[in-house]
């Protein structure tokens, strides 16, 4: 089972000398619209057809998270990739509400025209 992380120990993992990878298990109108800064994005629908590409060290720690305390994505999305063999999943569960109530920043993507 996952393992669940509030913000402030997101906020250590990262700023540790081995960040986890941090993953976003919403669809793609949502990271673009968007993500916590250097998170990758993998739908928790695609984690079949594309973990092994946007996620190829099964060793390495990762942090999967979506909208909010009541969304299911991340948890979903970090069973999945346990079973595919991923060693090190944990889930912030407070997601992206959470991160925005604290007033700290996203990311946003950019479509050229």
């Amino acid at each position: 089972m996952p393992k669940l992380i509030n913000r402030v120990e997101l906020q250590q993992r990262l700023a540790s000398a081995t960040p986890p990878t941090l993953v976003e298990a919403l669809p793609e109108k949502y990271y673009r619209d968007g993500h916590l800064p250097g998170a990758l994005h993998l739908p928790h629908t695609d984690v079949a057809a594309l973990a092994d590409r946007v996620l190829p060290d099964k060793a390495a720690p990762i942090v999967v998270y979506c909208a909010s305390a009541t969304c299911q994505n991340s948890h979903i999305e970090a069973k999945l990739l346990e079973q595919r063999g991923y060693a090190d999943v944990s889930v912030y569960a407070g997601g992206k509400q959470d991160w925005s109530e604290a007033g700290l920043a996203f990311e946003r993507e950019t479509v050229s025209a």
